[in-house]
């Protein structure tokens, strides 16, 4: 077999495992790699190389401000003012969610905002009583098409506007004549159909709600203190439990008391359930106790602790670190919208900045990342490499042209979005476009039509990269958070890409002429 042949089949090897859903899918990308190097048609260098690719690396430091932007507080408190408009409309939550996501891709990119609003979701999906999985999807697929509403979307518009013969390129906001039309049909089909097309799953893990746990709490202790006292931005409040074999046995403890450190008040003491007032601690025994938020991270060793102190700040709207993590943010995303630098480097800058503001420590950043996504993306870009080096993405391209023939523009654009299509959802979206730009370019010479509407009708076509989780890493970012498996993209995707293809053919050339 030459090179193109084992690319095809390892390519469809990793499909077939990808919808099996047997072997982890990070296992399944490293095994793409090496396949890939064992097979000889890519070097070790080559093969691994996207384990180090900027893009990996951007994705990982989005990982970092998302997780940022949630520990500080900023995620629980556009949760609350999303929940405060939504309400309990199915409409308004969807129009509200997905027009957020699409409004912040077009400043930020499509990774940025889907890192970003993926804890935002969450938030309201546990607060609305929804299933995350109802919302994750139309999160990332509304980004998809709010990448089309400005220059900075993503990554294919630059290079599109750089492949306009002339050098005149496409304005900042040239796009939005087809991206304006691909948010509301987004949004449109989601209202629709996605509640049926959407599973009902809740992942297997899914950050608790504490949006009331003040309440909570006063009533299971029956304290006489307002919530703002209980949990506020500077101090909070943790129940622990008195563990077997532990060294407080036997301790005399009561409301009111400060504990030996000198910086943790005991409010609260229960005993099967009932309140006691002084009393020697036995197993079982339950404490409730406040403090700062430091003093509760540092204090709670001896003790089991119910409810981790660091995931219950979270739910305090910004807190301590709020207005840092909004000015690194805004950081980036003006470092993003100018292009004053790279995006992996705007992006590690940021998570950097976080780490020596004290936003975040080293840990809180590390549990932030999803390295399955970070694996997953790394391994897959072997496959992409591996399609354009061994000729197997010209061959479909070839394919293309002799196909098309002399049938027409329409017939130039319907083919063409065909192939980015079939391409995007199985290699990154920029490695199609920079593969297809210059069949189209070739082609619309060939057939003596215009550049701009054959690669605008190729940046649609790129953006519907919806029917696969490895079609983009924003289809990734929402995999976990939404507990989905690989045969749950198309089946809301396929309408959309149906939608994105209308405009890729017939919208198109009404803003850009043959």
């Amino acid at each position: 077999m030459d090179d193109s042949t084992i690319t095809y089949v390892v390519l469809g090897a990793a499909v077939v495992l990808f919808v099996v859903d047997k072997v982890p899918v990070a296992v399944v990308a490293v095994l793409v790699a090496l396949s890939l190097w064992a097979s000889g048609v890519l070097s070790l260098e080559d093969a691994l190389a996207g384990f180090g690719d900027p893009t990996v690396l951007f994705i990982a430091s989005l990982f970092v401000v998302s997780e940022a932007l949630e520990a500080s507080g900023v995620t629980a408190w556009v949760g609350q003012q999303l929940v405060a408009r939504v309400g309990g409309s199915r409409t308004r939550l969807i129009v509200m969610t997905m027009g957020l996501a699409a409004g912040l891709t077009a400043l930020l990119n499509v990774n940025g905002a889907v890192a970003a609003l993926v804890p935002v979701a969450v938030v309201l999906a546990v607060q609305t009583g929804r299933s995350p999985s109802q919302l994750m999807l139309p999160l990332a697929f509304a980004a998809h098409a709010g990448s089309l509403l400005a220059l900075t979307g993503t990554p294919v518009n630059v290079i599109v506007s750089d492949a306009v013969p002339g050098g005149d390129g496409f304005g900042f906001f040239s796009f939005a004549l087809v991206g304006v039309p691909l948010v509301l049909g987004t949004v449109a089909i989601v209202l629709v159909f996605g509640e049926r097309l959407l599973p009902a799953r809740t992942p297997r893990s899914i950050a608790p709600d504490f949006s009331g746990h003040a309440r909570t709490l006063i009533a299971q202790y029956e304290l006489d203190h307002p919530e703002e006292a209980l949990l506020n931005r500077r101090s909070g409040v943790a129940e622990v439990v008195i563990p077997p074999r532990s060294a407080l046995a036997g301790d005399r403890v009561f409301p009111g008391m400060v504990t030996e450190s000198g910086d943790l008040v005991v409010l609260a003491v229960q005993r099967r359930g009932e309140d006691v007032g002084a009393v020697a601690l036995t197993e079982g025994d339950t404490l409730l106790l406040q403090g700062t938020w430091a003093a509760l991270d540092r204090g709670l060793d001896e003790v089991l602790v119910v409810d981790e102190p660091e995931l219950v700040r979270r739910a305090m709207p910004l807190g301590a670190g709020a207005k840092r993590a909004l000015v690194v943010m805004a950081a980036m995303v003006l470092l993003l919208a100018t292009g004053a630098v790279p995006p992996a480097a705007a992006g590690l800058l940021a998570a950097s900045a976080l780490l020596v503001l004290r936003v975040l420590t080293v840990e809180q950043a590390q549990r932030g990342v999803s390295w399955t996504t970070v694996v997953l993306v790394g391994g897959m870009m072997s496959l992409s490499t591996a399609m354009v080096a061994t000729g197997a993405a010209a061959q479909l391209a070839d394919v293309l042209v002799d196909v098309v023939g002399d049938a027409g523009p329409y017939a130039l654009l319907l083919g063409l979005f065909v192939l980015t299509a079939v391409l995007g959802q199985l290699i990154s979206n920029m490695a199609t476009a920079l593969i297809v730009i210059p069949v189209a370019l070739s082609a619309a010479a060939d057939m003596d039509v215009a550049a701009e509407p054959v690669l605008m009708a190729v940046t649609v076509s790129a953006a519907a990269a919806f029917l696969t989780p490895v079609a983009t890493p924003a289809n990734l970012m929402v995999m976990e958070p939404g507990g989905y498996r690989f045969g749950d993209y198309w089946k809301l995707g396929l309408p959309l890409l149906v939608w994105f293809g209308l405009v890729a053919v017939l919208l198109v050339p009404v803003f850009w002429s043959f």
